[in-house]
This record gives C-alpha cells, structure tokens and sequence, in this order.
C-alpha cells in the first residue's frame, strides 16, 4: 500500500470515506437551503438572514463549510496525483504538484477563515 503524507488520512479508504461523508453532507445542506426557499416563497432579506442566523443553521454552515473543504481536498489531491504525472510535465511533475496542493492548502484556509468571519462575525 502506498502512503503520501500530502493524502488527507494516509489511508485510501479513509479518504474514500471522507469524500463519501462530505458529500452527503453537503446534499443535506442542500436539500435544507431549498426546503426553506420553497416552503417561504418571497422570501425577503430579514427572513433569510434570521433562518441563516439561528444558532442550529449557523453551526450546520459551518459543519458544511468543513465538508466541503475535506470533500474538495481529497478530490483535489486525487486528481492532481492521477494526472500530474512525470510523463507529462517532463519530471517536473513533482514541483508542480506540490505547487498546485500548496495552492490548494492557501485557498482552503482562505476559504475556512471567510466563512468562519461570515458566519459568527458581526
């Protein structure tokens, strides 16, 4: 079995089950943002900000917000791991993996950082 210290788990099936969870998770979330347009049609800036105030929303958001970082990273490192190969960048293919994850790991960040601001910042 081959471990990578830039997998999220070291372990195939761990990332497989990180991607799995991530997803359902974020369908969820999915189907409860359209369960509340639908059920309040016109709905209006001050119910949309109280619904997406209330503590249980916020925490779930945030829940989410964490899916959808684990989710994009194992799918991320997948795809550049299968596809950024020494045959195609002519043995460059490891500077610029690990340039393009180290993208990957800033915008993550950036991404968590933002959302955490939005969701419990003034």
């Amino acid at each position: 079995m081959r471990n990578s210290a830039t997998s999220l788990t070291r372990n195939g099936i761990a990332d497989w089950l990180v991607q799995r969870v991530s997803a359902y998770i974020l369908g969820i979330y999915f189907v409860v943002v359209l369960g509340f347009l639908v059920c309040n049609p016109g709905v209006g800036f001050d119910e949309w900000k109280a619904f997406m105030l209330a503590t249980p929303m916020r925490i779930f958001t945030l829940l989410s917000l964490l899916a959808l970082i684990g989710h994009s990273w194992v799918g991320m490192w997948t795809v550049l791991t299968d596809y950024v190969t020494v045959r195609q960048m002519g043995g460059n293919a490891t500077f610029l993996r690990a340039v393009l994850l180290v993208g990957m790991v800033l915008a993550n960040f950036v991404f968590l950082i933002w959302g955490i601001q939005i969701l419990w910042g003034n």
